[in-house]
């Protein structure tokens, strides 16, 4: 049987969406945590075979002890070269325990709804074939950390995904989302759409027609990537289904 993929949200009502979904269906059990309702992490990710930070409504400069310490245990799975993702506020915790900066858009701007990215010549040596446009819900960005490597760019935000060392990665956006999911966010934070640069809800669900079948395809094959550990000669995938 596989070795199980720690999953850390920080809402009770909080899934992995997809993630979850491609674990599961390839057999990988999920042991999900939340830290935030009290939830402990483990000293040591010998009986996993990853771990995955997902985002929530926190930001990784809030004063929060459950913040700091998941902050802090990034360092375990860096330590023990074991598969680590951040989505979101995951990725801006992995920024920021690498010493870089996590913090607003100069100007204000936000990100919810699909906006373009640009996948670098090393993040096209990971995946081959990157969507044009992604999935976004965010106020907050992170730099680049001294020696990561740039894997995605954007314009409001130019960072949207690195990795650091061959077996840490951070994206800034949300491949995760399923339609459902979608439905949730776009109602219960429907105050977000009041943000400067933030797309209205019909726009998210126009868009989600046109970009999903890519988005859906490239996490498919990231996340085999990940799981091994190191990129591998890309192959077109199956997509996974909301």
């Amino acid at each position: 049987m596989s070795l199980p993929v720690l999953i850390v949200l920080h809402q009770e009502n909080s899934t992995p969406g997809r993630v979850g979904q491609y674990l599961r269906r390839r057999g990988v059990p999920l042991d999900i945590r939340r830290p935030a309702l009290g939830d402990d992490l483990p000293a040591t990710l010998a009986g996993h075979a990853g771990a995955v930070i997902f985002g929530g409504p926190q930001s990784a400069n809030d004063d929060l002890e459950f913040i700091k310490r998941e902050i802090d245990w990034i360092g375990v799975p860096l330590k023990e070269n074991k598969p680590f993702l951040g989505i979101c506020l995951g990725g801006q915790m992995l920024a920021r325990h690498l010493g870089a900066k996590v913090g607003l858009h100069e100007e204000g701007q936000v990100e919810v709804g699909y906006y373009p990215i640009r996948p670098t010549i090393e993040g096209r040596e990971i995946c081959e074939v990157w969507p044009d446009h992604v999935y976004q819900w965010h106020r907050e960005g992170f730099d680049l950390p001294a020696g990561a490597e740039l894997l995605a760019e954007g314009d409001t935000f130019p960072v949207q995904a690195f990795r650091q060392g061959t077996h840490a990665y951070a994206i800034q956006f949300h491949p995760e989302v399923t339609h459902a999911m979608m439905c949730r966010w776009t109602i219960r934070g429907q105050h977000r759409m009041e943000l400067p640069g933030a797309k209205q809800r019909v726009a998210h669900f126009e868009d989600r027609l046109v970009f999903d079948y890519a988005m859906q395809n490239w996490l498919a094959h990231f996340l085999d990537v990940w799981l091994k550990g190191q990129p591998e000669p890309a192959v077109k995938p199956a997509a996974v289904t909301a």
